[in-house]
């Protein structure tokens, strides 16, 4: 394997950038691709409406522009996939998006899905964009726990708050496996699996690992700039 993995954080919180790289730590092998963490400094402060993810498009498809002569694989690290299709446009190397990776993961996992979200207008945008994936039919329930993009690192506030959400998915709607709906909530991921019972998916190490194997095994996203 040559080159390294960008992980693109759309926002411009660089405190959620560094929540994202300290999950990905243990992906950070001797045999492995480095892995790099940036923040999109012209990006919104935090992805939560719609308007939020198409601003973020652009600056995701400009910044993979700006980076794919040396970069072999990239992560969009944001639960709305904002810029994918453009930046799969731009570059023949293989992108990720947390969602989509993260919902394949979850589904082959456990195949019940429960989505925690940030905040209410997070929950249409994420069943949307289910849907245009066809994997809708998967998901039993996505429930936010009412706090924005800054205030997940409150511990003493959220860990609570997922532990709730985490609670009514699993024992109301009978998820049997949980994703985490934003990219800002990978500290929580092991204590809620723990107390939980149930695989809890952090979609951004999802999308890293899935990007690793792909290098590994030589894969690319089957396209080239010069694709009708």
């Amino acid at each position: 394997m040559s080159g390294r993995i960008l992980v693109i954080n759309p926002n411009s919180n660089e405190g959620v950038t560094a929540e994202i790289d300290r999950a990905l730590e243990p992906l950070r092998t001797s045999d492995a691709p480095p892995i790099e963490c940036t923040t999109l400094k012209d990006g919104p402060y935090g992805i939560e409406s719609q308007r939020d993810s198409d601003v973020a498009a652009d600056c995701v498809a400009k910044a993979v522009a700006a980076s794919d002569a040396d970069v072999a694989a990239f992560v969009i690290a944001c639960y709305s996939d904002p810029g994918l299709g453009a930046a799969r446009e731009i570059t023949a190397k293989p992108v990720f998006g947390i969602a989509e990776t993260g919902l394949a993961t979850a589904i082959m996992l456990g195949g019940r899905v429960g989505v925690i979200s940030i905040l209410p207008q997070s929950v249409d945008r994420h069943w949307a964009y289910a849907r245009s994936l066809c994997l809708h039919d998967r998901i039993v329930g996505d429930i936010p726990v009412n706090l924005t993009v800054a205030e997940l690192a409150d511990e003493e506030v959220v860990g609570p708050k997922m532990l709730e959400v985490g609670h009514r998915l699993r024992d109301e709607l009978n998820a049997n496996v949980i994703l985490l709906g934003c990219a800002g909530m990978a500290r929580y991921r092991p204590q809620l699996e723990k107390a939980l019972g149930i695989p809890v998916i952090d979609p951004t190490q999802a999308a890293t690992a899935a990007g690793i194997l792909s290098l590994r095994l030589g894969y690319g996203n089957g396209r080239s700039r010069t694709d009708a």
